[in-house]
C-alpha cells in the first residue's frame, strides 16, 4: 500500500483526505491519504520519519510551509516562492526529499480550465503573503504583467522586487489597477468571515477573470459583484483542487481524476 499525507497544525479542517481518497478509489489504487499533526518544532524530525516510514509522498500547510524549505530539496519554483506544499520521497534515499510550490499551479491550472489565457495580460494580486506569492508567480511565469496591492506597502514591495519587473501598491492603488487589469486574483481572506469584498465594485468589469482564494463561503462578495458586472469568476475550490491534483500527478505520474477529485471536494463545502 502506498501511503500519502499531509502536515499541519492543525489539520482537522483539511479536505484533502477526502479528495485524494477519491483519487485512489477512482483509479483503484492501493493508497491511503493520512494526516498528521507534529508539534511545530517536530517538523524535521517529522520529514525523516515519514521517509523512514516510507511514506510516499506529504502536503504540507499551516504552520509548515516556509520551514519546510530548511529540511527539503525545494525546486526552483517553491525556492522562489519561498514555501513548500508538496514533498515527494520518491527520489535519491540518501538525499533530502524534494519540495514543491503546488498552489502556483493551482491558480494556472484554475485559469485555464475556465478558457482564460494568461500571457500579454494585465493581471492584480491582492494580498502579499503565501498564497499572494504562490499566485503571482503563477502569473508572471505564465507571461503577465502582475500589479502588487496590498494593505502593507512594503510588503507589497517587497514581493513586486521578488518577481522583478512587478508594481506594487497599497489598496488605495487598486480601483485604478483594476479597472485596467483582465486578470485578478484575491489571495486574502477578506470575505471569509464578512459579507465584504476587498475590492471596489466600481473597478470590476466584463472583461476581468476573477479568483477568489476564498473557498469558505464557495460565492464570495467580490465574485458575486464581478458575475454582476459579467466577469468571469472562479471561486477558491478550483484552486485548492488543481494545487491538489498536481501533487497527486507528481507523486504517481498518473493523471490525476479531476472529476471524482472535484466531487468529493465540493460535497464537504
Amino acid at each position: 500500500m502506498d501511503v500519502f499525507g499531509l502536515l499541519g497544525n492543525p489539520v482537522g479542517h483539511s479536505l484533502s483526505p477526502p479528495m485524494h481518497e477519491a483519487a485512489y478509489d477512482e483509479l483503484g489504487m492501493d493508497a491511503r491519504y493520512v494526516t498528521f499533526e507534529p508539534d511545530p518544532d517536530d517538523l524535521g524530525r517529522a520529514i525523516e520519519g515519514a521517509a523512514a516510514l516510507g511514506i510516499s509522498g506529504l502536503n504540507v500547510t499551516i504552520p509548515f510551509k516556509e520551514d519546510a524549505l530548511d529540511h527539503v530539496d525545494p525546486d526552483d519554483l517553491a525556492a522562489r516562492i519561498g514555501a513548500v506544499n508538496t514533498i515527494d520521497f520518491s527520489g535519491d534515499e540518501e538525499k533530502p526529499p524534494t519540495g514543491h510550490n503546488t498552489d502556483a499551479a493551482g491558480v494556472r491550472r484554475s485559469f485555464a480550465h475556465h478558457d482564460v489565457t494568461l500571457a500579454g495580460k494585465d493581471a492584480v494580486v491582492v494580498g502579499a503573503g503565501g498564497a499572494a506569492r504562490a499566485a503571482a508567480f503563477a502569473l508572471a511565469d505564465a507571461g503577465a504583467a502582475v500589479h502588487i496591492a496590498n494593505r502593507t506597502v512594503e510588503r507589497a514591495e517587497r514581493l513586486a522586487d521578488d518577481l522583478k519587473g512587478s508594481t506594487a501598491g497599497g489598496l488605495a492603488s487598486l480601483e485604478s489597477h483594476v479597472s485596467d487589469a483582465e486578470v485578478l486574483v484575491n489571495a486574502t481572506s477578506v470575505g471569509m468571515e464578512e459579507d465584504v469584498s476587498p475590492v471596489p465594485a466600481e473597478a470590476l468589469h466584463a472583461d476581468l477573470a476573477v479568483l477568489d482564494a476564498v473557498y469558505r463561503p464557495l460565492d464570495t462578495r467580490l465574485l458575486r459583484e464581478a458575475r454582476e458586472r459579467g466577469a468571469t469568476t472562479i471561486d477558491g475550490a478550483w484552486m485548492l483542487l488543481y494545487q491538489g491534483v498536481e501533487a497527486f500527478e507528481r507523486w504517481t505520474g498518473r493523471d490525476a481524476p479531476v472529476s471524482a477529485m472535484n466531487e468529493a471536494l465540493r460535497a464537504r463545502l
